[in-house]
C-alpha cells in the first residue's frame, strides 16, 4: 500500500492538472470502489473549482470552491494517470508496471485545464468521498489520526508521551495511525534501522521515568524525519515526481537500507551483521539484529 512519501508524490504530480482548475465533468464507471459512491457524488463535483490539493496521512484532499472536500485514498492498487490537452499520457514509464487494463478505470475527471485525470484500481481498495469542510474533523476516516510526522506537532516529547504506557513493540506503535499518521511498513523499517533500534523493543522504552523522551526517542524522530524527507525528495519507494510543468510523473525504485534486503550485508559502517526478516503483526519486518538494539 502506498505510504506517505508516495501519496505526497502523487499530490505533487496531480497539482498542475487539478489545482486552480474546474471539474467540468466527473464520471464514475461503477457503483462502488471499497465503499459505494455517494448518490450526489458527481453532482457535488461538477462545476467546482479545485482551490487546493492537500494531503492528510495517506489521504489526498481536494478543496472545492463550494466548501466541500474530495477525499481520495489509493488503497492497495490504485493509481492516477493524467492525459493532457495534447493527448499525451502522463505519468510515463513505471518501474513497477501499473495496471494497463482500462476496464479498471473507475473514475475520471475532465478538468478545465484541458487535462483528464483518471483513477485506475484493479483491486478496488481505494475510495473517494465528498465531505463538507466544516465537518471534516468529524469524518470517521480521518478522526483519531495522530500528528503528521513532518509537522511541527511531531516531536520526541510527543512520541514519548504517546508510547509511555504501551505494551506493544516499537514497530507496532509506529504503525498505529493514532500515534503518528502516514507511516507504513517500509518507512518504519527504514527509520528503525537508521535509529539503530530493534523493531521488537518495547515502545514504552522511548519514555524516561520522568515521562520525558529518552535519547532513543530523539534518535528515532530524527530518523523518521530524515527517511521521509529523503523519500519525498526522491519520489518515494516506487514513485518519482519530476515536477514537470505538464504534471508528468515518473517512477523509479528507491534504494532501501534494509527493506526487502534479506540476507544482504548490513550497510551500517563497521557492522558485520546481515539483514534478517521475520513476521511481526502480520507484516514482514526487515532489520539487522547486530546493530539494532
Amino acid at each position: 500500500m502506498p505510504e506517505l512519501p508516495e501519496v505526497e508524490t502523487v499530490r505533487r504530480g496531480l497539482q498542475p492538472a487539478m489545482e486552480g482548475a474546474t471539474i467540468v465533468r466527473a464520471e464514475t464507471r461503477r457503483k462502488d470502489l471499497r465503499f459505494p459512491f455517494q448518490k450526489d457524488f458527481v453532482a457535488r463535483l461538477e462545476g467546482q473549482t479545485v482551490t487546493g490539493l492537500g494531503r492528510r496521512a495517506k489521504y489526498l484532499l481536494a478543496d472545492l470552491a463550494s466548501g466541500d472536500v474530495l477525499l481520495m485514498h489509493l488503497g492497495m492498487s490504485g493509481s492516477f494517470r493524467v492525459i493532457d490537452a495534447a493527448g499525451a499520457v502522463a505519468p510515463g514509464d513505471f518501474h513497477h508496471p501499473r495496471n494497463a487494463n482500462r476496464a479498471h478505470d473507475h473514475v475520471s475527471f475532465t478538468m478545465s485545464s484541458g487535462a483528464s485525470v483518471i483513477f485506475n484500481d484493479p483491486r478496488r481498495f481505494g475510495y473517494m468521498k465528498v465531505i463538507a469542510r466544516e465537518v471534516l474533523d468529524d469524518e470517521p476516516l480521518l478522526k483519531g489520526l495522530g500528528p503528521e510526522p513532518l509537522g511541527n506537532e511531531f516531536s520526541a516529547a510527543m512520541l514519548a508521551r504517546a508510547c509511555r504506557d504501551k505494551k506493544t513493540s516499537l514497530k507496532a506503535a509506529l504503525l498505529d495511525q493514532r500515534v503518528v499518521a502516514g507511516l507504513g511498513n517500509i518507512y518504519v523499517c527504514e527509520a528503525l534501522f537508521r535509529a539503530h533500534l530493534s523493531p521488537r523493543r518495547l515502545a514504552a522504552t522511548l519514555a524516561a521515568k520522568t515521562s520525558g523522551p529518552t535519547e532513543r526517542a530523539e534518535r528515532l524522530v530524527e530518523a523518521i524525519h530524515d527517511v521521509l524527507n529523503q523519500a519525498i525528495k526522491a519520489g518515494g519507494s516506487s514513485l518519482r515526481d519530476h515536477r514537470q510543468t505538464s504534471g508528468e510523473l515518473g517512477y523509479f525504485q528507491h534504494s532501501f537500507q534494509v527493506y526487502d534486503r534479506e540476507g544482504d550485508k548490513c550497510r551500517t559502517p563497521g557492522c558485520n551483521g546481515s539483514v534478517k526478516r521475520f513476521t511481526q503483526n502480520g507484516r514482514s519486518t526487515f532489520w539487522c539484529p547486530t546493530c539494532q538494539k
